[in-house]
């Protein structure tokens, strides 16, 4: 199975044999390849009925539930990384989630969509939402509620107490890109970040 370039990324991440907890695990492709390729053991975490058969057709456990209410479910320190590939926008308590994920692990890696892009910002000052690639929704179907740059996302981090111990700026079609660090939030589409809790 060929993963998207950034979930790619995440896999690359994650160390071989690791206890992996994927919220918001959409079909379960990037548990699959961690269980196939990593002798990872992980569950995966997805409130989309679609998605969760998906998920279960690809062998991988997954839970039904909401991240925002039901995540206390999990025992602290019961997996060694924790994994939030572009969810982060679509939750309505994203702090509460981050704090979560650093009790149940102390290995997170998060990524995102940035709509400080510079092509978004542009969108903006013509009168449009952004759209893109990495932003694929019409302002009146998105899934997302948050809208977040990379340096809002990393405010966020250090107010919980998370240290940045790597963070990879990507283009839109998700393939990483090398921008110096106070440009990112201009020129990449979304990042991916491991973090420390």
């Amino acid at each position: 199975m060929s993963l998207r370039p950034d979930l790619a990324l995440v896999a690359d991440l994650i160390p071989r044999g690791s206890r992996v907890l994927d919220l918001g695990c959409g079909s379960g492709e990037l548990l699959a390849h961690l269980i196939e390729e990593a002798s990872c053991r992980g569950t995966g975490v997805e409130i989309d009925p679609g998605q969760v058969l998906s998920a279960i057709r690809l062998g991988v456990p997954v839970i039904e539930l909401d991240m925002d209410n039901e995540l206390d479910d999990f025992s602290d320190h019961s997996y060694d990384v924790v994994v939030l590939s572009r969810t982060v926008q679509t939750l309505r308590r994203p702090a509460a989630v981050l704090r979560h994920m650093g009790r149940i692990a102390d290995q997170l890696i998060v990524s995102v969509p940035n709509f400080g892009y510079w092509p978004h910002r542009l969108r903006l000052l013509g009168g449009r939402m952004p759209m893109g690639r990495d932003l694929p929704y019409s302002w009146y179907d998105s899934p997302n509620l948050r809208f977040t740059t990379l340096v809002e996302m990393e405010e966020l981090f250090a107010k919980e107490g998370l240290q940045i111990e790597r963070r990879i700026p990507l283009t839109p079609s998700g393939r990483p890109i090398t921008a110096p660090d106070r440009l990112a939030n201009l020129f990449a589409g979304a990042a991916v970040y491991s973090l420390r809790a």
